[in-house]
């Protein structure tokens, strides 16, 4: 088998309630991840672009999120009605969808610049 040219991981983590950060499941991950899923499929990129539901990413606070590798883009607070969007311009055009993207210094485990 060929190897994927991107995995897509959507967050689906499940926090106990009460949470300040909340989760991405209760904000509609698995709902985001069946979307990617089906579309991507209906698409023909089955064996081509890999839909992954992920545990927690660490970005809870912009959940749901998505994350595409290799191309090391983070998107947050996706919704379903995003996805058209990221697969169009993302995967077959390679386009950055900006108004998604959650801004590097907001994410954490960055590494402060020197």
């Amino acid at each position: 088998m060929a190897k994927f040219q991107r995995h897509i991981f959507i967050c689906t983590n499940q926090r106990e309630g009460g949470d300040e950060r909340g989760c991405c499941k209760a904000r509609g991950g698995d709902q985001v991840a069946e979307a990617f899923k089906s579309k991507l499929f209906a698409c023909g990129f089955k064996r081509i672009v890999r839909p992954n539901k992920a545990g927690c990413l660490d970005q809870c606070a912009f959940g749901p999120v998505v994350v595409v590798y290799p191309d090391n883009v983070w998107y947050g607070r996706v919704t379903p009605a995003d996805v058209d969007e990221i697969i169009e311009r993302h995967v077959v055009k390679g386009e950055v969808v900006e108004r998604l993207v959650i801004p590097d210094d907001q994410l954490t485990g960055i590494a402060p610049k020197a």
